[in-house]
């Protein structure tokens, strides 16, 4: 609403007559003159950018010379007309502001396109928990966004016209050897026969008195990390292997992998799997090292770093590796059975769906792709690795993501508008590019204000699948894990072949509570509004089918979460 000085009201005989405005002195001073009101001061009532048309055109004389008695000389009819008029536009102002729809009259979406639709309450996304849930948040924003939708569903169109899911060209070995030499040469090739996981022993070059993990770039970047170190430290001398007057150490790599996704319950699966006697993680949870540290990349925004080495990699797994270097010392055949059951895992969630980094360091691009992933490498040293992937309907997926990691002004108006600008980025390189080129993209990745791309399961997991075979993978739905804890569980023994728990164990494990659950400050934010959540479901609609068939499994579609 716009605020003069000296306005009038002025109430027209003709029913037809249209508001029109031209105020004097105040901040928002027209400079177009009514051409029935002959210049003279107006005010207008303005809701959702549109002129409301209250009974008729109201006109009050208040000049400053003049008294009130002015008022009293209007005719009956006009004096009660003139009540009944202001009685009725102050309803509706109170009633906009008590809905807490008074900021849309004072400012505007900058993507309200088209019309409000015949009626709102109909639209497909709303289903009967979509309905329960609008008590957190006031309905009028989602009913004024629903007018993006038209325009935003035109742009979705042209993503999806443009889908191809196309097969990659996989590198030779000579060519991942060129671009890592030196994990080549730390890593070999083959593995000690009698370990689950893959382990070598490797000469330790440092005296007695040396830290060995004076360097490792964990500790040096993280103060956090230097009490985890501190462990390795008081454990690490007494169990160096001696031979022929040398030193040396058990190196390990995982033997399975979680590689995603984030904000879908890796950190729950972690946490109760982390319980098995025979499961032995890194001593940090996510070291995020196959996909960011190994390119010195700790916030890419802050720029890169020094690289990461191999080795500092390698250390975060030497507890393990201490225990399973116990047993393969061991005298008794027992204990020699109990230490090689352990079995190694890292579960970094950015593994599946992070390669940001390619673009600073592998040029021999092919149209915007990159030359080399991630399970490239992996697969290079570890083609026998077993990889768990939990999931959850992308649509949630990304307002939990959006919700955890924005920092501030936390909204589901917010979140909306961060959706739409997103997929116009998406759009524009579409246009140009293909769409493994877009989804890897880092300049597009960093400019959109929530990432859209983590949610495009199908892309990552068949670019996954031209490297491994589709048994090495287990493939768990969030939804399920939440509701049958104790069936997930059962399913990833199964799959790394664990063995059983007691009774005690499992109960420990499976009835903790959730971990990394919604904060309170988040769950009080309430839902996204259903036309934004309608609006990810066309857009994830695509890849979620492909998902399906590659997996054969109709719950991934989530049309029921």
């Amino acid at each position: 609403m716009r605020h003069c000085i000296n306005c009038c009201l002025q109430l027209s005989p003709d029913d037809t007559h249209e508001q029109r405005v031209g105020c004097r002195g105040g901040p928002h001073h027209s400079r177009h003159e009514c051409p029935v009101c002959k210049g003279e001061n107006k005010i207008v009532f303005r809701v959702d950018g549109k002129q409301m048309n209250l009974l008729a055109v109201l006109e009050v004389r208040a000049d400053g010379n003049e008294s009130w008695g002015g008022f009293f000389r209007f005719k009956k009819g006009k004096r009660c007309s003139l009540v009944f008029g202001l009685i009725i536009m102050t309803l509706v102002m109170a009633s906009y502001i008590l809905s807490g729809a008074h900021q849309e009259l004072l400012t505007s979406s900058p993507f309200h396109y088209g019309a409000f639709p015949s009626n709102p309450s109909l639209m497909d996304s709303e289903n009967p928990s979509d309905t329960k849930e609008q008590h957190h948040q006031p309905s009028v924003n989602n009913i004024s966004y629903m007018k993006d939708y038209p325009s935003i569903k035109l742009i979705i169109n042209s993503i999806t016209a443009r889908i191809e899911f196309t097969t990659r060209q996989l590198p030779a070995i000579e060519d991942l050897k060129k671009q890592e030499l030196h994990m080549f040469s730390v890593i070999p090739s083959k593995f000690l026969p009698n370990s689950k996981s893959p382990c070598w022993y490797e000469e330790f070059t440092g005296r007695n008195t040396t830290d060995p993990y004076l360097t490792n770039s964990y500790v040096l970047y993280s103060k956090r990390f230097r009490s985890t170190f501190d462990a390795l430290r008081k454990a690490f001398w007494g169990h160096l292997s001696h031979a022929h007057g040398k030193h040396f150490r058990l190196r390990c790599l995982p033997r399975f992998y979680i590689i995603g996704q984030p904000k879908c319950g890796t950190t729950d699966l972690y946490d109760r799997l982390r319980l098995h006697p025979e499961v032995k993680f890194s001593a940090i949870k996510e070291p995020h090292w196959w996909t960011r540290k190994r390119f010195g990349i700790v916030r890419l925004r802050d720029g890169l770093r020094d690289r990461y080495p191999v080795e500092d990699y390698l250390d975060l797994f030497d507890l393990a590796a201490h225990q399973i270097h116990q047993g393969l010392q061991a005298s008794s055949a027992k204990e020699q059975s109990k230490m090689n059951r352990i079995i190694i895992g890292e579960a970094s969630a950015s593994t599946m769906w992070d390669n940001n980094a390619w673009m600073f360091f592998y040029d021999n691009s092919t149209d915007g792709e990159p030359p080399f992933l991630t399970q490239d490498f992996i697969h290079a040293f570890q083609p026998d690795a077993k990889l768990i992937v939990m999931l959850r309907d992308p649509v949630e997926r990304l307002y939990s993501d959006y919700l955890y990691f924005a920092s501030s002004n936390k909204s589901a108006d917010d979140f909306h508008e961060k959706v739409t600008e997103a997929l116009q980025l998406f759009e524009n390189c579409m246009l140009d590019y293909s769409l493994r080129a877009c989804v890897y993209n880092n300049t597009l990745n960093n400019a959109m204000p929530v990432r859209l791309q983590v949610g495009l399961y199908a892309v990552y997991l068949l670019d996954w699948l031209t490297v491994f075979n589709k048994e090495q993978f287990l493939i768990l739905r969030l939804e399920d894990h939440a509701s049958n804890v104790k069936y997930t569980m059962h399913r990833v023994f199964q799959f790394l072949n664990l063995g059983p728990l007691s009774e005690k164990q499992e109960a420990l494990m499976t009835k903790s509570p959730a971990s990394n659950a919604r904060r309170p400050e988040d769950r009080n934010l309430g839902p996204m509004w259903p036309v934004t959540q309608r609006i990810l479901q066309d857009f994830y609609g695509p890849f979620n089918t492909r998902l399906v068939q590659v997996l054969a499994d109709e719950a991934f579609a989530w049309r029921k979460t």
